[in-house]
């Protein structure tokens, strides 16, 4: 498969091969002008425009039936300004090529999420976010925006030019224009340490606090039907450099989390009395470890074995509540979950529509195999998280509206009311927006 998502005869597909779409046509824009002519076309043709990254959003955030369009033309670095220490990049740059060419120039982003297959555009139009004690999502680190808007304007925006959209864009779910290019905060390159070891589920709730307050970045794995957790903790180093072993990085990461784990997947699709048994086996077959290296090869790894997600963010004080009922609630259950849950933490950010806007957040992220019935699981997991207020991830699986945003979000008018003015036609709508946004 191509980095970009797709299907056959012109159907488009995204990756969890759980939303299909049909667009009236494709375009590949080499240049903004080509995107502006694209935007200006689709609006006397009376079709919606939507732009599509690497199709891992697991929400029908990107599907459309107008204009769809492929960004892989608008790659590369713009420009790199060491004084102001940022990097202007264009918007279908793959996260991956952003980090190898930061690197290579003694740069880095401060924070990053697990993978670093998505495009730049669509990996902060949706909030895609790391862990950290300071350091928030890959959105948080935007210093300027270009995007076109509906009327075929090119728009620029910081924290001096046009503010209140910059406040609200930044995580902007493609509701607001289509963006062209962005500009991140960069620092010279810094090495990490990675500490990943066991810890049993009990005692990672009982000391939660302090695993979050004297760690940089700390999140765990938790095996549902077994008493067992992976930790990791990232923390600045001064090194020297130790990378992962290659022959260890191929059998912790290649073989037990993406070949094992695939055939026990398989397995337990297929026999799911197995999956207890596999998920203590899988929780005891990672062993401790610690390396350094530098940001992106510790923060990321890759994910070769398809799923889908939900994952929501709750007050950070309400997490350990929030995983026991979850545990409770399996336990009680006859459900078979092969896949781990994964627990992560964000500072409060000033972005209208982020999930750690306002407040600090922590994240639970529930998954299933692709091709597993994950509607019971998911649907038990979303009424403990709504309980709680959650937010879920624009890009992951939700059942949320518009009515329940406006509830948990104390700014989302001034998301809806900067949409009016940005797209009083609905130039960038689709069936994802009308519900979460309203018509």
């Amino acid at each position: 498969m191509s980095s970009t998502a797709s299907g056959k005869n012109g159907t488009w597909r995204n990756w969890g091969g759980n939303v299909a779409s049909r667009p009236a046509r494709e375009v590949t824009p080499a240049s903004v002008e080509e995107l502006v002519a694209a935007v200006r076309q689709a609006a006397e043709d009376g079709l919606t425009v939507k732009p599509v990254g690497t199709g891992h959003s697991f929400t029908s955030i990107a599907a459309t039936d107008g204009v769809l369009i492929r960004p892989q033309l608008l790659t590369g670095i713009r420009k790199i300004d060491r004084d102001a220490m940022t990097v202007t990049v264009e918007a279908g740059t793959p996260l991956k090529r952003l980090n190898m060419a930061l690197a290579r120039e003694g740069l880095s982003l401060t924070n990053m999420g697990d993978i670093m297959e998505q495009t730049v555009s669509g990996a902060t139009s949706t909030g895609t976010h790391g862990t950290g004690r300071d350091s928030a999502s890959i959105a948080a680190q935007i210093k300027g925006l270009e995007l076109v808007t509906a009327d075929g304007s090119v728009l620029t925006c910081s924290e001096k030019e046009n503010p209140e959209v910059f406040a609200a864009a930044r995580i902007g779910l493609g509701a607001l224009g289509i963006v062209t290019a962005i500009t991140f905060a960069v620092e010279p390159v810094f090495l990490l340490t990675a500490r990943e070891e066991p810890m049993p589920f009990d005692r990672v709730l009982a000391d939660f606090d302090a695993l979050w307050a004297e760690n940089e970045h700390f999140e765990f794995y938790w095996f549902p039907h077994t008493g067992s957790t992976n930790t990791k903790r990232n923390n600045r180093s001064a090194g020297p450099e130790k990378p992962v072993g290659q022959v260890a990085g191929w059998f912790e990461d290649e073989f037990l989390s993406n070949g094992v784990f695939q055939v026990a997947q398989w397995v337990g699709r297929a026999v799911p009395a197995t999956v207890p048994t596999i998920a203590r086996v899988s929780s005891k077959a990672l062993s401790a470890r610690t390396y350094t290296d530098i940001p992106y090869k510790v923060y990321t790894s890759p994910r070769r074995v398809r799923f889908v997600e939900m994952e929501y963010a709750v007050p950070r004080a309400a997490l350990t509540e929030t995983l026991r009922e979850l545990k409770a609630m399996l336990d009680r259950s006859d459900l078979r979950v092969g896949f781990p849950v994964e627990v992560r933490t964000a500072p409060a950010d000033d972005i209208t529509l982020s999930t750690a806007s306002g407040r600090d957040s922590a994240y639970v992220a529930v998954h299933m195999f692709k091709g597993t019935p994950y509607q019971a699981y998911f649907t038990a997991a979303e009424r403990i998280f709504t309980a709680h207020e959650g937010r879920p991830h624009w890009g992951k699986v939700h059942t949320r509206d518009a009515e329940y945003f406006a509830g948990v979000y104390p700014r989302f008018g001034e998301f809806t009311a900067l949409r009016d003015r940005l797209d009083p036609d609905r130039r960038f709508q689709n069936d994802y927006l009308r519900r979460v946004l309203g018509a």
